[in-house]
């Protein structure tokens, strides 16, 4: 767990300077949007100048009303303050809802983009990257970029404009006083400047500690059952206390840089006030000069004062927002590995056999998966492959659809090297079952419709009826329309396996792979999914992984693995013949050889009884 701080404190030593990731957030989010931006700037424009006209104001009514006692005045200045006010809540409400707008398309536009393009990332990205973490992406770092995309270009267009009409109020009254007053600036500014380095590293490790809290949640919440089962809530909580309070000690620190430009800016706008009170009281005095002259200066000054400060904290806000945008952009200049190559083509072809060649493969964390497996599937065969754990059977599994490239060798489909077709259009071919049912917190009519786009409920209901899950099925208490909660939780192991080989069924590929696909059903449920699986094999391509031997008796071929090599090959009875490692595996299973004569399809009420 102290790894972890250490690493979330550590990030962003070398940030990508500020300018780059600005002219990329403009470029990319905020160009697009320009008409409505320059409409903005023009309601901040007018916001601005009604707040010069504001402290213009104050020399008539001091010398006109106060000192003059003029009721004609005193009437006009009246209207023109009533004016001034309404005209600048007017603007001030058009600019705000504008930005507002602009800054929540953005968010828009960056989540989907973001999620677009994460899809089209490798296998290997998701095992790198927890869940949780990925999500802080969309919702935490999203959010804290429309912060730098929108309020605070609102609050340094309205100050900067705002600053200009008052800083020409007070030119026009004393350029003198005015000078004097301005010598505060650069050292504000250039304390502002090192204050917001120091704010982008923080804010950049706040941003890392809380996706990696958001993982330890998504993890703890996932598996709550052997939190529980293990008596391990303790431990959960210890970690969650660690991470919690690393995130409580960088967001002190943030917050401590962030409310230091406050105290600093207070002093030294302190130190320029009391100059202009004391050279504009003796020009008063001396009769240089008029009170409601003064008096306009000082309340220029002070309403100066307010959107300067709102720069300075803008800062702080502009950095959180540009840490996290590095964080987004980190992600989305990610180029997929697994992707068409040039020159890539359609798979275009009716034999589907699979052919692996002299295929080596390690992950990318240097670990060996295969060596040197050459396999051929003839269209419409089935091979099973078995082997102990470890072996790299689910290894290949992965490497058909090209979740993985292969290291050296090749496979091709048809001929066809895979490396060679449109990922898309290899994909279609393929129908995956694997032992880790992924069903969607969703219906089971939308479950079963995932393997194919536009499925009709005839189909839907067709392709439960082959997989034995129609019965169990409209028996829930909202039938097909039952949701099935994260992961199917709300179904037993048997019920989300037969979903997922129904959602197989339906997309009715040419080539299926099944990796343990009957791994979570009992006996009797097996048998029924078993009959169901032969009828949909038939004339199809199929990769089989089996740990129950049993289930792969009858397949055309068996090949045995062992540490990534093949070791054997042929059918059940030819292996057995041998007497080498398949025998000895089929042996070592605790199993009655029973009749596994595919049952009638009337037998439909094997599939009411939920594994």
């Amino acid at each position: 767990m102290n790894r972890n701080v250490e690493k979330a404190e550590g990030m962003a030593e070398q940030p990508t300077p500020s300018t780059k990731l600005i002219a990329r957030l403009f470029r990319n989010y905020l160009r697009p949007h320009l008409g409505a931006f320059a409409l903005a700037v023009g309601f901040m424009t007018v916001s601005a100048a009604m707040t010069g006209a504001m402290a213009k104001l104050m020399e008539p009514i001091i010398d006109q009303v106060f000192q003059a006692r003029d009721y004609d005045r005193l009437l006009m200045v009246a209207g023109a303050v009533f004016t001034v006010f309404l005209l600048r809540g007017l603007a001030t409400y058009s600019h705000s809802l504008l930005m507002n707008k602009i800054g929540q398309r953005i968010v828009t536009d960056v989540q989907r983009q973001l999620y677009e393009h994460i899809l089209k990332l490798d296998l290997a990205f998701f095992h790198s990257n927890a869940s949780g973490a990925l999500t802080t992406r969309f919702i935490s770092d999203v959010a804290i970029m429309r912060t730098a995309t929108s309020e605070c270009l609102t609050s340094a267009f309205r100050g900067s404009l705002t600053l200009l009409f008052l800083v020409a109020v007070m030119f026009y009254q004393d350029w003198h006083l005015a000078i004097g007053a301005f010598l505060v600036f650069p050292p504000t500014a250039m304390f502002v400047a090192r204050m917001g380095r120091k704010m982008r590293r923080v804010a950049g490790s706040t941003q890392a500690q809380l996706g990696q809290f958001a993982a330890l949640l998504g993890q703890s919440f996932q598996g709550i059952r052997h939190v529980k089962a293990y008596g391990m809530e303790a431990h959960e909580q210890a970690n969650a206390a660690t991470m919690t309070e690393t995130i409580y000690r960088l967001s002190v620190k943030g917050f401590r840089i962030s409310a230091l430009s406050q105290p600093v800016t207070e002093a030294l706008s302190g130190i320029a006030i009391v100059a202009v009170i004391l050279y504009g009281g003796m020009q008063v005095i001396s009769g240089q000069n008029t009170p409601g002259a003064l008096f306009s200066f000082i309340t220029a000054f002070l309403l100066a004062y307010e959107p300067m400060k709102r720069l300075a904290k803008m800062n702080a806000q502009l950095q959180s927002g540009l840490a996290a945008a590095e964080r987004v952009f980190a992600i989305l200049d990610m180029e997929p590995a697994i992707r068409d190559q040039g020159g890539a083509k359609p798979l275009h072809t009716t034999d589907y056999s699979v052919t692996l060649e002299d295929v080596c493969f390690a992950y990318p964390d240097g670990t060996p998966a295969l060596d040197g497996v050459t396999l051929r599937v003839p269209h419409g065969k089935t091979l099973a492959i078995v082997g102990s754990s470890g072996a790299g059977k689910s290894t290949i599994i992965n490497l058909i659809p090209r979740f993985y490239d292969v290291t050296s060798g090749c496979i091709t489909v048809g001929g066809f090297d895979i490396r060679t077709l449109h990922l898309a259009d290899l994909r279609a071919r393929l129908a995956l079952v694997s032992q880790e049912t992924a069903l969607f917190d969703d219906t089971i009519r939308a479950n079963i419709a995932y393997g194919k786009q536009g499925a009709t409920a005839a189909e839907i209901d067709a392709a439960a009826f082959a997989a034995f899950a129609d019965g169990f099925i409209r028996e829930l208490p909202q039938g097909y329309d039952t949701v099935v909660g994260e992961q199917g939780v709300k179904l037993s192991g048997g019920q989300r396996q037969r979903i997922a080989i129904a959602r197989a069924m339906l997309r009715n590929a040419p080539i299926l792979l099944l990796d343990e696909a009957t791994s979570a059903l009992d006996n009797e449920s097996e048998r029924a999914v078993q009959t169901a699986l032969r009828r949909l094999q038939q004339g199809r391509t199929t990769i089989v992984i089996a740990h129950r031997l049993s289930t792969i008796v009858d397949a055309d071929s068996i090949a045995v693995l062992q540490q990534g090599r093949l070791i054997e090959q042929g059918t059940h009875a030819e292996l057995l013949q041998r007497n080498g490692a398949y025998a000895r595996l089929y042996g070592q299973q605790d199993f009655v050889q029973g009749d596994l004569t595919p049952l009638p399809i009337e037998l439909q009420h094997v599939s009411r009884q939920g594994a």
